[in-house]
């Protein structure tokens, strides 16, 4: 085979895919089978900082799907895509090494024309990941073809051999002078929980943000936040509230919290199981109290003080599923608070399923709550009841009362057609005019917490941590407005004396 020809085969071998590949390898003569071994090795260097990882490491090096995240936003940079990307991670799982560390360096063989900027919370933090990069270089620049020139070799700044590419570092709050950045890597601003506390520290922070990271991005040129939550008004707190709309922001809490996962994760699933699994979590959660657990590790942050609701006084009084197979229950109601009310927090429909026994404690037993549109949540909120035989749906009626309970009694005439209410009579519709102020109506829910009469059956991640950040004069969430409603019909006294004699049809007749 003439060289051209050969050249032009080992071109093309590049753009197949890796089951052609195989094939191709599997039948070619000992030393073409050694070009493509060469070929192999110089794509998997170039695919993404993970892959170049594990070429120079022999596999060594971790990976994980919440770091292929890391990766991909890398690769979406080099590719060209001017890049706002905002991603919230817990600690020990690696964005720190993947982000401030093989990807800049992954980037830069990619990129040897380009500058890169790394800030973190302190100078020495930030000039340890350029000290690495840099030896990183001098070790494997022969294999990944990047070199540092003669005399630039600073952990906080040098310089590429052959090209006007090279690194800097520097603390948040520093000095950013010199070349500007085709990419900047922010990892960490946030030193602790004092720091993230001081709202002098956050406005600082804040204003070094603007006036001096921002202003040293070349045209075209993409930003990468990595950290993790400390407080609502940390520096992603600010982006998000600011700037969401310029912004991809990528959750990864240690658990997972919705079914629309980043990752796709069942929720209640761990980010890195080889790693920290539900157990070796729930470890970290008892060590390091709610608080920390729903900052640091939940990325959910929320007040210090002065929420309706204590985390004891939820998680000190939680039950299983078969403890409350035990338990007698009187009443099972399911409570409706459908989007575009009053609440301007997201756009979520609240039903949440709760429960009282004959003793007078209350049961949270499901929240089915969720982006549901009209056509979707009748039939949501219908076929909970029909699943729990709950004798009654509550459905706040301040807006659209009358349609609210249309759809509720369509959504039920529908599945009745369908075969799937199994018999059931519908259960009553009961109407909630929210009268009094949202405090006033949850005070007196909290208060019962507070005396351990109200139990979540299971775990309920999003209820709960809207409850314990919610303060007065905050617009509420529609899920806790749901349960609010829910646990407020079982616990009024005027309607305490529901039972079977109050249904003329029986509908609660061989309860427990």
């Amino acid at each position: 085979m003439r060289r051209a020809d050969e050249a032009a085969v080992l071109q093309t071998y590049r753009t197949l895919p890796a089951e052609r590949r195989r094939e191709i390898a599997a039948v070619s003569s000992p030393q073409l089978r050694t070009r493509l071994v060469a070929i192999e090795r110089e794509m998997a260097l170039d695919r993404s900082p993970g892959s170049m990882a594990a070429v120079l490491t022999e596999g060594r090096e971790m990976q994980a799907s919440h770091l292929a995240q890391i990766d991909a936003a890398f690769e979406r940079v080099a590719a060209g895509q001017p890049t706002r990307l905002l991603l919230t991670m817990p600690p020990r799982h690696g964005k720190s090494r993947r982000a401030a560390r093989w990807a800049p360096l992954w980037y830069l063989r990619r990129r040897p024309d380009h500058r890169v900027m790394i800030a973190s919370y302190s100078s020495d933090l930030a000039d340890d990941h350029g000290r690495w990069i840099r030896d990183a270089i001098l070790a494997y620049g022969p294999q990944i073809g990047v070199a540092l020139r003669p005399g630039s070799s600073a952990a906080n700044r040098f310089d590429l051999d052959g090209s006007e590419g090279g690194f800097v570092a520097a603390g948040v709050g520093g000095g950013l002078t010199g070349k500007g950045a085709h990419l900047a890597v922010v990892d960490d601003p946030i030193k602790d929980a004092a720091e993230a506390a001081s709202p002098t520290m956050r406005r600082r922070l804040w204003e070094w943000w603007q006036a001096v990271l921002l202003t040293r991005i070349e045209p075209g040129g993409s930003v990468i936040v990595i950290q993790t939550r400390w407080d609502e008004d940390d520096l992603a707190g600010r982006i998000l509230a600011e700037e969401a709309e310029r912004w991809t922001h990528i959750d990864l809490p240690a658990l997972a919290l919705s079914e629309n996962d980043a990752l796709g994760r069942p929720v209640g699933t761990a980010l890195w199981p080889e790693r920290y699994d539900e157990p070796a979590l729930e470890e970290i959660r008892r060590s390091v109290g709610e608080r920390v657990w729903w900052s640091l590790y939940m990325q959910q942050p929320r007040p210090m003080e002065g929420g309706v609701w204590q985390w004891d006084w939820i998680t000190d009084h939680r039950i299983s599923a078969a403890q409350l197979r035990g338990i007698d229950l009187a009443r099972i109601v399911v409570a409706v608070d459908p989007a575009g009310g009053e609440s301007a927090v997201g756009d979520e429909c609240g039903i949440v399923a709760a429960a009282r026994d004959r003793d007078g404690h209350l049961y949270v037993l499901d929240d089915r709550s969720g982006n549901l549109g009209a056509e979707t949540w009748g039939a949501e909120t219908c076929l909970l009841a029909i699943e729990l035989r709950a004798d009654a749906i509550v459905i706040e009626s301040n807006f659209g009362g009358d349609m609210s309970r249309q759809i509720v009694q369509q959504a039920w005439q529908e599945l009745q057609r369908e075969g799937r209410t199994e018999g059931m009579l519908m259960p009553a519709i009961l109407s909630v005019t929210a009268k009094q102020g949202k405090r006033l109506r949850a005070e007196p829910i909290a208060q019962l917490y507070e005396q351990g009469r109200v139990h979540h059956v299971g775990q309920w991640p999003t209820l709960e941590q809207q409850m314990v950040r919610w303060v007065a004069g905050m617009d509420s969430p529609d899920r806790m407005d749901a349960a609010v409603h829910a646990l407020t019909q079982l616990a009024d006294p005027m309607h305490s004396a529901v039972g079977s004699a109050s249904y003329r049809d029986g509908r609660l007749s061989g309860r427990r």
